[in-house]
Parts: C-alpha cells; structure tokens; sequence
C-alpha cells in the first residue's frame, strides 16, 4: 500500500477545500493510504465539513505578524515536522496549492527523504494577489522539489520560462468540478424547474482588477433597453471606483464581503448563470463550482479558461471585450428561462479519475527524477 502526505496550510478560501478534495479522491484508490496536513486555522475544519480522510491541523498564522513569528520559530516548526513524517512514512508528499511557510514543510521532507510535489495553480502573480512575497516563496520551492504539476498547458507554458523549472517535466493534470450541494438547505430548488422571474447572474469570488470587473460595467451598460436579470458581485477586494459604479446599476448588487464556507453552497443555488468576465486566469475555481451545480458559465476565452470549459455543456466563451460579453450576455437573458442540467454525480466521478492519473505519473516522474540522480 502506497502512503501519500497531501498538505495545505492556507486558511480560506480554495486551497484547503482543493486539498481535502484531492486527498479523499487518493484515498478512494485501491491500495492508497492518505493523511492531509491542514492549517488547525482551515476555514474547513472550523465550519464543520465532512473530512472522510486522516487529517493532522497544523498551527500555521492569522497574519504578517503571526506569519513572521511560525518563520522565525521555523527549526521547531521543522523538528516536529520531521517526528510526524517519521511515524507517518509517506512514499511522497503533495503540496495541493502553495501558501507562505511551505518551505519549512519541503525541508523536512528533504532531511527525512520524502520527494516533494508541489501542484501550481499560478505560475505567474495576477494584480492584488496574496502576500507580496507568496509567487518568490514559490519559485524558490519549486527549484527544490522532486516533481511540479500544472493544473493547465497555460501553467505549463509559463513555468516553462521560469529558470526555478531548471528544465524538468511538468506532470499535467487538471481542475474536477467542486461540489457545493452538500452545504446548501435553503428553500431555492438546487435543480429541477426555476423560479419564475428575471435571469439571475452571479459573479462570486475575489473582486480583483484581473476579475474584469471594468469589463462586466461596461458589458451591463451596453444590454439593450428591457433586458431582465437579477446581477449579484459577491467576494472580498478593495473598494474602487469601478465597483461603486456596478452598484449604481439598476438590479445590480454589491456585497464586498468574505464569503464564508458555509454560504457558498446558498449563492450557487440563486444563480442561473456564473459570469467571468476576466481578463487573466489560470483556471478558475469559481467555474469548477459552477460545473458542478449545472449552472450556466459565461466567461472570457483568456488563460486557461477554454480548456477548462472547452466542449462543456451550458458554457459561452467569448473574446474578453465588453462588446463581446455583452452580446452574449442579452443572448443568454433572451433564451430565458434557462434549463440547468445537473451532472448526476455533480461531478463526483472525475476526483477519482484525476486522482489516479496524477498518482501514476507523479511515480513515473519520480522515477526519472531517481534515474537522473545516479
């Protein structure tokens, strides 16, 4: 039986939840055995969800402050590290999204001879992202570790000009849809027949320059005279002039809050359609929510995007101007009501799938990588 470490030390947001994913779709392969070390300040863990896998919390930072003292605390931090890996035994340890301290975590696997994998979802820093160091920390991990997985060929593309590469194979993999039904016991049907009235759209997640939202302003204002819909922007950014003019639109609404696990499940089941109106992206977290719930997807043909949604039902891609989003936005209002065709599974069956193709190439990897050693 193969033991595998899958870690993810974030608090919020998707890193945790695509960790705990990933881990329960390994531990769902014959022969696996899977533990998942988490941040012990995992959004995740505090609001209660399901964790069929063996999970150790780690005490990780609420902040620069609390972040600078777990780096100057690091020796300790890596001690303890390296008494679990001894008891744990993994073959290989996957980190499924990186965050501030894993460089910590990847010296203990190298002082206890654990090869390291480390999944990128960002290859490159979109404006306003995390802490202003986190795409450095990375670069500098990525020069140390066994094996490197892109989740896209425009990942790929990208961590291929980056000298932290050092010429090595990119294992690929890719994003399974995220299952959201589970958190949601509200009176809108999830599926089945709609609630009469307008279009409900819905952009959701982090309300960032790159998210395009001068492009959904200018999109909204071109809709002709009469277009009926319900327009909700719901995430945490800075307060701009743009969003203050998305909510001086009639039947647009603003909320620029954190958005707490336990209310994703209650937004996915009020949309009709997911907007994306972006001008860059890896690939997107928000969209794989939306596959999974049978939503409509209407998003901008940039990044990684049309692979991601490239031949998936109920999804527009369209080039990333206001006139293009625009026209297939009132086309999408016009064709109203929607049907939303659920995936009987939700999208379930293809965790277990990635899992195992990711597993097999991450050992065939590793065993160039050993090859390349001697």
């Amino acid at each position: 039986m193969s033991r595998i470490l899958v870690w993810q030390w974030g608090r919020r947001g998707a890193g945790p939840r695509f960790a705990l994913k990933l881990a329960e779709a390994i531990q769902s392969l014959p022969g696996q055995s899977v533990v998942l070390s988490l941040s012990g300040r995992a959004e995740i863990l505090a609001e209660g969800v399901p964790v069929p896998v063996r999970v150790s919390p780690e005490e990780t930072y609420g902040g620069f402050a609390g972040l600078a003292v777990r780096i100057l605390g690091g020796p300790v931090l890596v001690r303890k590290l390296i008494r679990k890996l001894s008891l744990w035994k993994p073959d290989f340890a996957i980190c499924a999204m990186t965050s501030p301290l894993d460089f910590l975590m990847e010296i203990a696997l190298r002082r206890a001879g654990v090869p390291c994998v480390v999944v990128v979802h960002d290859a490159v820093a979109h404006p306003g992202d995390g802490f202003p160091f986190q795409l450095t920390l990375q670069r500098y991990l990525l020069r140390r570790v066994d094996v490197v997985v892109a989740l896209s060929a425009h990942v790929a593309k990208q961590l291929r000009g980056q000298a932290a590469l050092r010429g090595r194979d990119i294992v690929m993999s890719s994003l399974p849809p995220f299952d959201y039904s589970a958190t949601y016991d509200g009176d809108v049907p999830w599926e089945g027949e709609r609630r009469p009235g307008p279009v409900r759209l819905l952009m959701f997640g982090r309300l960032l320059t790159y998210k395009g939202l001068d492009i959904l302003l200018e999109a909204l204002s071109m809709l002709p005279p009469g277009a009926e819909y319900e327009c909700r922007i719901v995430g945490r950014g800075p307060d701009s002039a743009t969003l203050r003019s998305l909510a001086a639109l009639p039947d647009v609404h603003v909320e620029n809050r954190w958005v707490p696990e336990g209310e994703v499940g209650a937004l996915i089941a009020w949309a009709d359609v997911m907007l994306l109106p972006y001008r860059e992206a890896s690939q997107s977290g928000v969209g794989a929510i939306a596959q999974a719930a049978g939503r409509w997807i209407l998003s901008t043909n940039v990044g990684g995007l049309a692979e991601q949604f490239r031949d998936m039902p109920q999804t527009c891609l369209c080039e990333p101007t206001a006139q293009a989003f625009s026209a297939m936005l009132a086309q999408l209002i016009a064709d109203q009501p929607l049907p939303l065709v659920v995936p009987r599974d939700r999208g379930q069956q293809a965790w277990p799938a990635v899992a195992g193709r990711l597993v097999a190439d991450i050992g065939v990897a590793l065993g160039r990588s050993a090859c390349h050693r001697i």
